[in-house]
């Protein structure tokens, strides 16, 4: 063998050595350790150093590994006191073993022992942590979803059979179902199978909602439904009919989240009259904000014929309407009037909320020659013709000594036209600060026509308020700044170029339109309002990310703005909603 005949060359010194550690390893006790050959390496495993804890010995991935008669010889010797008796165990496994290697020896013994201690680094134990309380979380509640959808299908388990029956036809839909899963999801469904004896229920339904009747059970076992514009109305039907809460919120939180989606016929004016009989205030607003904020596309749109009577009164009482002038929506209202043919108050009623002092004097010589509603109800409505003629006639300060101005026939609306403000599209607001300049009219009257007022507009990305701006800390390395960059927000600032003195009995409210885009079609997301004497506004974009090329805020990568300057008779009051 190798180690033999390298040992035979040695002579006497390597016998003396070999005596010496040779009484080193007797007096020490037996190694436990359990040995392990291959053909470039021989080590040891050696045994873990604490609990909870694995030891691993790290090997060439080409090592050729075989069980060596070492490791048979100490599992036996294990526990044995004669720890001394070295010779018989080596010949009980030396007789035994028909691998091929090393003579199990006292010297290969001590050639084990020294082998371990020169391990190289990579191929010592490593050791791993484990931590008695480690959890883990195992999911399959996908898997449970795709079983139960499977389950409404599956009418062999049915227990229960669903009749729908629509209107007064004999059309019925025939769903297999299961007792737990209704009564678990409905209250009424629950109370209706009360009597466990009962197998089948029958219900009737109208047209839309039997349609969706399979949606709703859909949902009653998977949790998960898709629907499309058209189908929220009876769907939230059905779900409050079987007071399925959770189904109910859920529908109008997307009716609210998809009021700018575009629709042929447009949904707007039919989810604010069905919001208005389940009694949602919440959805009532906002649909009603959004048709008067967009009302210049809602009166050329196909819903607009379909506004009821107590929607156009109340549409016409804001002020915050956002059309091209007043004069847009009389042309509107006249052909609503002529569509519908409201009673005669109500048309009368309509009539009279419109500004007719925020029309042109020519335009309303035109509107009473040309117009065959206004001939029809004039006897009612001469008075405010009358009065808008005087107020065209003279100076806002004589004509206020005579008549109340403080009254929302005087207070303009959001006018898109030019004389009224600027449109005004940022690209890509986020680089740096930009300005603009326009000229807007004094007075709505016709009297201070020539009379302009020039108007300086900032913007700013990143403006930090006073309370947020950078303080200074002194290092050896010099002066750093101490603040968040994302404390700062966008800014919008608009300032008169022309002294104030010459606009004597008018102050002007500055309004900003800030318009997005969705499935093709822009509409305005947010109005800010502020006062003459406050030179910005507090709330602007406060939550609009400009370095996302996806914001929402962003057409084609620019912001658009429309700056609105409205020229008011007394100090500013709130617009009647």
């Amino acid at each position: 063998m190798f180690y033999s005949k390298s040992l035979s060359k040695m002579g006497c010194l390597l016998s003396f050595a070999t005596l010496i550690l040779l009484s080193a390893i007797t007096k020490g006790g037996s190694s436990k350790t359990s040995g392990v050959f291959s053909s470039r390496l021989e080590t040891n495993i050696a045994t873990p150093a604490q609990n909870n804890s694995i030891g691993i010995t790290v090997m060439p991935e080409d090592a050729t590994v075989w069980a060596s008669p070492l490791a048979e010889e100490e599992k036996n010797a294990k526990g044995s006191k004669n720890v001394r008796d070295y010779d018989d165990a080596d010949k009980s496994h030396s007789s035994s073993s028909s691998i091929s290697s090393p003579k199990v020896t006292i010297w290969n013994k001590l050639r084990r022992r020294v082998t371990v201690r020169r391990l190289p680094y990579w191929a010592r134990t490593q050791t791993i942590d484990l931590n008695e309380n480690s959890m883990a979380t195992i999911n399959h509640s996908s898997m449970l979803i795709n079983h139960l959808q499977d389950l409404l299908f599956n009418s062999n388990s049915s227990d229960i059979m669903l009749k729908v029956y629509t209107g007064n036809s004999d059309e019925v839909k025939v769903f297999h179902t299961h007792h737990l899963l209704l009564i678990l999801q409905s209250d009424v469904f629950e109370d209706l199978l009360l009597n466990h004896t009962v197998t089948t229920l029958i219900l009737q339904e109208s047209a839309e909602c039997a349609a969706l009747f399979e949606t709703l059970l859909r949902y009653l076992y998977c949790g998960k439904i898709t629907i499309l514009l058209n189908q929220v109305v009876p769907l939230h039907k059905l779900a409050s009919k079987y007071h399925v809460t959770a189904l109910q919120q859920g529908i109008i939180e997307y009716m609210s989240q998809q009021l700018a989606s575009a629709s042929p016929r447009g949904h707007v004016v039919s989810w604010y009259h069905y919001s208005l009989r389940i009694g949602d205030k919440n959805l009532q607003e906002r649909c009603m904000r959004f048709l008067a904020w967009n009302m210049s596309t809602v009166i050329h749109s196909k819903e607009w014929q379909t506004i009821s009577d107590d929607l156009m009164i109340s549409l016409l009482q804001r002020s915050d309407l956002v059309v091209e002038n007043e004069l847009e929506i009389y042309y509107g209202v006249e052909e609503w009037i002529k569509k519908n043919q409201p009673d005669i108050l109500v048309a009368e009623t309509v009539l009279k909320l419109i500004r007719y002092i925020m029309i042109s004097p020519q335009s309303l010589f035109q509107i009473q020659k040309q117009s065959s509603v206004m001939n029809e109800h004039y006897s009612s409505i001469h008075n405010l013709f009358f009065l808008a003629f005087q107020f065209h006639s003279t100076s806002p300060l004589v004509f206020a000594k005579y008549f109340n101005v403080n009254c929302s026939l005087f207070i303009p609306r959001n006018y898109l036209s030019s004389s009224w403000g600027s449109q005004w599209v940022i690209n890509n607001p986020a680089r740096d600060d930009r300005s603009t300049s326009f000229q807007t009219q004094l007075a709505p009257s016709n009297y201070d026509a020539s009379k302009k007022v020039t108007w300086n507009a900032l913007f700013s990305p990143r403006w930090l308020p006073v309370s947020l701006r950078p303080s200074y800390s002194y290092s050896s390395y010099g002066a750093v700044q101490a603040f968040n960059p994302e404390e700062s927000r966008p800014r919008i600032i608009i300032t008169p170029a022309t002294n104030s003195v010459s606009f004597a009995g008018v102050t002007f409210q500055k309004t900003i339109l800030v318009r997005v885009k969705k499935d093709g079609r822009s509409y305005v997301k947010h109005i800010y309002d502020f006062h003459q004497s406050t030179e910005e506004t507090g709330d602007f974009l406060l939550q609009a990310d400009f370095q996302k090329h996806s914001s929402e805020y962003l057409i084609d990568n620019s912001l658009h703005l429309h700056i609105i300057i409205k020229p008011i008779y007394q100090s500013l009051i709130k617009a009647i909603k």
